[in-house]
């Protein structure tokens, strides 16, 4: 990701079909916000969504559960797909207590994102820290070249300073910013892409494209498949502007898809069926 730009996210948001994928994605998150149901029951929606949300996210970790049984179990002790998916439901409930934070320090959010999800899983000493030099990541799913703990360092804190200073890009942009920079860096030990499509959340929270948190973008990202989930990164890895281009829209349609099935369920809250 190029720094060199006084607000380097703000012209990514002019690459070739960005502008359609940030406007269509408004359009999408507009048309659920003004379904009937909103009016008086969104909380159910949120908590509908974050349920969702957080099967999908951990889908891509190699968890692909039913959502009847994420619903239905209360113990995800044991075997290790049982604790990503607690790690998924953990990180969703966890995300919209640190917006207020994440502005200010940002690496301080991603610290305890990392705390949370390991619930435990991982040796006290690597938890909620970046990696120190030598130590290795368990992410199977991604595939790119591991850089350097420095290198991590460097960049977490250039993407920190970014944050901060605040950018007059869309959400979207920022949000896929994140969310692939925390891939391409797996700051952590372990649970890397659960953390980067929290933070993606948290973004589109905080920035008031999706406030009540109803667009869950990790439904999309597992619905279009983790083939496609890794090609599209592999465009932001590359760092081109259609990869980047690339990456961005794709995350624009899984927020989209997200706003589908959570329109799906306003539509059954309201025949009563949900």
């Amino acid at each position: 990701m190029s720094t060199t730009a006084s607000d380097p996210l703000a012209a990514l948001g002019s690459l070739p079909g960005v502008p359609d994928a940030v406007d269509s994605v408004r359009k999408a998150v507009d048309r659920v916000y003004g379904h009937r149901v909103m009016r008086r029951r969104s909380n159910e929606v949120t908590a509908e969504a974050a349920l969702r949300g957080s099967r999908g996210s951990a889908a891509l970790a190699g968890a692909d559960w039913n959502l009847e049984e994420v619903r239905r179990r209360t113990d995800f002790s044991g075997e290790d797909e049982a604790r990503m998916v607690g790690a998924a439901l953990r990180l969703t409930a966890e995300a919209g207590q640190l917006l207020s934070i994440w502005r200010q320090s940002p690496l301080r959010v991603l610290a305890r994102l990392h705390l949370v999800a390991a619930g435990g899983a991982t040796p006290d000493d690597a938890v909620g820290r970046p990696r120190l030099a030598g130590e290795s990541v368990d992410e199977p799913l991604i595939e790119v070249p591991l850089p350097g703990a420095e290198e991590v360092a460097g960049r977490l804190e250039g993407l920190s300073r970014l944050i901060i200073a605040g950018s007059s890009a869309p959400a979207l942009v920022t949000a896929a910013v994140v969310h692939g920079e925390l891939l391409a860096l797996r700051p952590f030990g372990s649970h890397n892409g659960l953390v980067a499509r929290t933070a993606e959340r948290i973004v589109l929270i905080g920035s008031g494209l999706d406030p009540k948190s109803i667009c869950p973008a990790e439904v999309g990202h597992a619905e279009q498949g983790r083939a496609a989930y890794v090609a599209a990164f592999e465009g932001y890895t590359a760092g081109t502007p259609e990869g980047m281009a690339a990456w961005i829209t794709h995350c624009g349609r899984s927020v989209e898809l997200g706003v589908r099935e959570s329109t799906a369920v306003c539509e059954a809250l309201q025949r009563g069926a949900a």
